[in-house]
């Protein structure tokens, strides 16, 4: 089986994993800092690996907004993100000059939801979108189990959207102010707060008007990509395990009772968590190296076949 090497590239949190489709056998993580220190890095655990352990190609899934269009010029390169130092930085080619095997790119989301399509909670659907509430607000979409890519990928986190009444809170989002990422990631929730989420009780009135936004974002969802699996990950979504329920619990009244299917039944086993939790990017990482191997096999040694 050929050894592959994912790299989930967070705006917080760098993971490089060792392993196979469906199985991550070494981990080692890091802070997400400047390009060249956290690229180098990662380069580096996977060439520590490859010492007695051959790598035949490498997956990453980065944070963005990033170029994934392979015709594109700045193909592999950063767009302007929120995060500081990161705008224009190539991702993919110092990669694939250090380690010389074939690498394949996508985003974050997707990387996760091409993994909870395969082995998580996305299985049997041939629609679905996974959300990460963390740092950052992404969404990667797939449609017939592939990723959904046009003039760039999905930035499902800086749609904007109604706002629940009588909510004051102008937004945290450095482009858009109050778009979903503005109003619903960590940073946003602790400046709405003035504190950590976490010191919040979940009885707490203060998080209506966030359970009213998160359901907005859903509604959209459903109407306009029609998802047969919606899976709402991330660290805030994890930790604050009441805000996805008091979403779910809107979402028909938003819908106006135009999709009849729609109960609140109906969406609570449609709308899940993820079923991989915090392996869905690496192992999504993994499968996208396992596409690039596909796409361009490394030939096997004379000295490797067998006799």
């Amino acid at each position: 089986m050929h050894k592959l090497a994912g790299i989930e590239l967070g705006g917080t949190k760098t993971v490089v994993v060792l392993g196979a489709q469906g199985r991550i056998d070494e981990r080692v993580e890091f802070s997400t800092t400047e390009p060249a220190e956290t690229l180098d890095r990662a380069i580096a655990v996977i060439e520590g690996w490859r010492d007695d352990k051959p790598v035949d190609a490498v997956g990453i899934a980065s944070f963005g907004p990033i170029r994934v269009d392979r015709n594109a010029a700045d193909y592999g390169s950063m767009l302007d993100t929120p995060k500081p130092g990161w705008s224009g930085a190539e991702v993919v080619a110092p990669v694939l000059e250090a380690l010389e095997r074939p690498v394949a790119l996508d985003t974050d989301v997707n990387g996760a939801a091409l993994a909870e399509h395969r082995h998580g909670a996305g299985q049997g659907c041939e629609s679905m979108v996974y959300i990460t509430i963390g740092t950052g607000i992404g969404g990667g979409v797939l449609i017939n189990g592939a990723p959904a890519h046009g003039l760039l990928h999905p930035e499902i986190g800086h749609v904007r959207l109604r706002r629940a009444a009588a909510d004051g809170f102008e937004g945290a989002c450095a482009f858009h102010g109050d778009c979903i990422e503005g109003l619903l990631s960590g940073p946003a929730l602790a400046a709405r707060f003035g504190t950590h989420p976490s010191r919040i009780d979940p009885d707490n009135p203060v998080w209506e008007p966030v359970a009213q936004d998160l359901a907005e974002l859903l509604a959209m969802l459903v109407l306009t990509v029609s998802p047969q699996r919606i899976v709402v990950g991330g660290g805030v979504s994890g930790r604050q395990r009441h805000l996805l329920p008091m979403a779910i619990d809107r979402v028909p009244a938003l819908l106006g009772g135009y999709l009849r299917d729609c109960t609140r039944h109906k969406l609570a086993g449609m709308i899940v968590p993820p079923t991989l939790g915090d392996d869905a990017g690496p192992m999504g990482a993994l499968l996208l190296a396992a596409k690039a191997f596909d796409a361009h096999p490394i030939p096997t040694p004379a000295s490797h076949l067998p006799v």
